[in-house]
């Protein structure tokens, strides 16, 4: 069932205002995804007319903009991950960490979204490797998949990392190396002081190498004097780490990551109304024992804060690392699974169309027609594009 509103929906009433009262200070990405948006599942993009072979029902199924920042288009694409993650789990314990970032630092990321947020994956790998291979903690090889957010409830800035652990590692003679205790990973101070040191580092390197710009507020930091200055200050400062509690099984890992891969910064079943230039939505306080509350923004506010969180272009904010890396996960797991005994994961099925993989994801049809039960089929009549459509039949919308 379609929401009562939906972030489209604000866009298309509030978009050109914000548009033009930002001027350049929009950039391409952002101006891209508002129009991806905007345009989604509407006559803009086209589609094509489907008729039911019982009743000849008939109905017009516009196309997704497939924009990884659009509510409405993750829904198969975050099923069909999920499924080839499923081949991949062990009969282990799993852990999850989460890497912050101290808000002077996500000030800069800000600025720097490719080059800060492509350092906070590297220094919470290397620090759950590095601290994993050391014998006195696990002494064996991790690997982990971890998810970039960069929001809040409230849809502030607030950058951080989710990292799904294996509780335990690859031994270097081809043998599982099991965690030390029972419901305990690696130690939660280690792997902060060291996430703090591999980070700074790293930006310290970005910054001598000219990769981070600096303005407005931050255009002190463009002298090395005062850079290194705040380099200091953040090496004080407490970096967070925060270990949950372990998973209550490999299932239970699907149930969380089917939550968190590929979310965007707010669902639209989370928005209330949009009404009189304002906008109000639900948003968790966790300050205030997790109590569900409804916020109101004027819809600039809103739209402004939702584009905070567009991505660069091409930057891959879900990435795997150790044994779990793209290019050598295949001969690890049967390596693991050899070690501890575990049957290798079923042949996937390969469905004939987009309608049999929507079917064998979601269990439901999407070719089922509303009227009678029949199957809707194409009849042959692609739409073209059209930005004001005077189109005769039910719309089909597959959220």
């Amino acid at each position: 069932m379609r929401p009562a509103v939906e972030v489209a929906d604000i866009f298309r009433r509030h978009g050109e205002d914000f548009r033009a009262a930002q001027g350049d200070r929009l950039t391409g990405a952002q101006r891209r995804v508002m129009a991806a948006i905007e345009a989604c599942r509407t006559a803009a993009l086209g589609g094509h007319v489907e008729q039911c072979e019982q009743c000849r029902e008939t109905r017009v199924a516009y196309n997704s903009c497939r924009n990884r920042h659009c509510p409405k288009c993750q829904g198969l694409a975050r099923l069909q991950w999920l499924a080839d993650r499923r081949a991949e789990l062990l009969p282990v314990p799993y852990f999850h960490l989460v890497f912050t970032l101290p808000a002077p630092v996500a000030a800069i990321a800000l600025a720097n979204k490719a080059v800060v947020y492509d350092i906070l994956f590297k220094a919470a790998a290397q620090t759950i490797r590095t601290i994993g291979a050391d014998p006195k903690h696990l002494g064996a090889e991790t690997g982990m998949i971890a998810i970039l957010h960069t929001w809040g409830q409230a849809l502030t800035h607030h950058p951080h990392v989710h990292c799904i652990v294996p509780g335990g590692g690859l031994g270097p003679y081809g043998h599982f190396v099991p965690c030390r205790r029972p419901g305990f990973l690696l130690p939660v101070r280690v792997l902060s002081h060291l996430y703090r040191r591999l980070f700074l580092d790293r930006l310290q390197a970005a910054f001598e190498a000219g990769n981070l710009t600096f303005c407005g507020d931050l255009a002190r930091l463009r002298e090395p004097s005062a850079f290194d200055a705040q380099i200091k200050a953040l090496r004080s400062l407490a970096w967070v780490v925060y270990a949950k509690r372990p998973f209550g099984g490999p299932e239970k890992v699907l149930d969380y990551l089917g939550r968190y891969t590929h979310r965007v910064a707010i669902a639209n079943s989370r928005l209330l109304a949009c009404e009189n230039g304002r906008v109000r939505f639900r948003w968790k306080d966790y300050r205030a024992r997790h109590q569900s509350k409804a916020m109101t923004l004027e819809a600039g506010e809103f739209i402004r804060r939702f584009l905070l969180h567009v991505l660069p272009t091409g930057f891959r904010r879900i990435r795997h690392f150790g044994f779990l890396a793209n290019a050598c996960r295949t001969g690890k797991l049967a390596r693991l699974r050899t070690a501890l005994d575990a049957p290798a994961p079923p042949a996937p099925v390969k469905p004939k169309d987009y309608r049999e993989r929507s079917a064998l994801l979601t269990g439901r049809r999407i070719d089922q027609c509303p009227r009678c039960g029949g199957r809707m089929v194409d009849i042959g009549r692609p739409l073209p594009r059209c930005r004001r459509p005077s189109d005769p039949f039910p719309r089909c919308d597959t959220s």
